[in-house]
């Protein structure tokens, strides 16, 4: 490792993550060429190959697996002393990486907002991804923390729930279930379902709660985004189980209908993760503080 260096291993780090050079160099403002170039002397100096190279596809060789892991170790144990450092000498700033599963990026954005208005020298970064992707940014310590439907089971988590999350069924003002006061379960069976793909916090909501009731819905669509799944509910393609919080302006004007289904609405909690090993820097205990304190009383506002 002595005779790696940091970009070396930071340009890994992005290439091994992507799997992708031409998404590497676009990511680090850098020509294909130097990727390339930089992975070849990286491949040098370990006198391995770390990825394997199939048509225009690469692919991380067992050997790149266990560089990766250290790589990782390693950049983030730099960030971490930066800080440290800075906190240290009085400055004011630091780095908050987030993620947030994609109900929340209806109301991240203000978060983040306000948090900026108080801390206005932090830098902040927002990546927006379904369930499954949050978690593995967490476990592979690539963000410093999240905030999602319920912690992972796969991870040893620090996780403090800041507010209720309800999940509602959703249709059209103009379908003829929103014209009936009472709806049970049953009533739904035979309405096609709009809902979210395999491994989103959604849809496992949906297939628990429909599971505990024994119904098995009627899903027609599947569709990788709340703004799809709306605008198909409003064009009358069918009804959708959704975040009460991704609603907004659909919901206020009239255009989607929660529907008033026994069980409904499904409530949940929002959660605030990260990892237990992760240090909570200056930076990274000012935001968890701020979500804690700020959060619950904005997200009344939606509900």
């Amino acid at each position: 490792m002595r005779n790696a260096t940091i970009r070396q291993l930071q340009i890994f780090s992005v290439a091994a993550t992507h799997l992708s050079f031409a998404r590497s160099a676009e990511q680090l403002h850098l020509t294909h060429a130097a990727i390339s170039l930089q992975i070849k002397q990286l491949e040098d100096v370990f006198a391995t190959v770390l990825f394997d190279r199939i048509g225009k596809r690469v692919f991380l060789t067992e050997a790149g697996e266990i560089l990766l892991g250290h790589a990782r170790q390693i950049l983030q144990s730099l960030k971490d002393a930066d800080e440290s450092l800075m906190a240290l000498k009085g400055l004011k700033g630091g780095r908050v990486t987030i993620a947030v599963t994609s109900n929340a990026e209806y109301f991240a954005p203000v978060l983040l907002a306000e948090f900026r208005r108080m801390q206005a020298d932090v830098r902040v970064r927002l990546l927006v991804d379904n369930r499954e992707e949050v978690t593995r940014l967490l476990v592979a310590n690539e963000v410093d923390l999240a905030i999602m439907g319920r912690p992972p089971a796969e991870m040893d988590a620090e996780a403090v729930s800041f507010a209720p999350h309800p999940l509602v069924i959703i249709a059209g003002a103009g379908h003829p279930l929103t014209r009936r006061a009472h709806l049970s379960l049953k009533d739904l069976a035979v309405e096609t379902m709009i809902v979210r793909e395999s491994g989103s916090g959604t849809r496992l909501a949906m297939e628990a709660f429909f599971r505990e009731h024994a119904i098995e819905p009627c899903i027609d669509m599947e569709m990788g985004s709340n703004e799809a799944i709306k605008q198909a509910v409003v064009a009358g393609l069918g009804i959708s189980f959704i975040s009460q919080h991704t609603l907004g302006l659909e919901l206020s004007s009239g255009r989607l209908i929660i529907l008033k289904v026994e069980g409904t609405p499904v409530m949940r909690r929002w959660f605030l993760v990260r990892h237990k090993g992760k240090r909570l820097t200056p930076a990274l205990g000012a935001f968890w503080d701020f979500v804690v304190s700020f959060a619950p009383e904005y997200l009344k506002k939606l509900a």
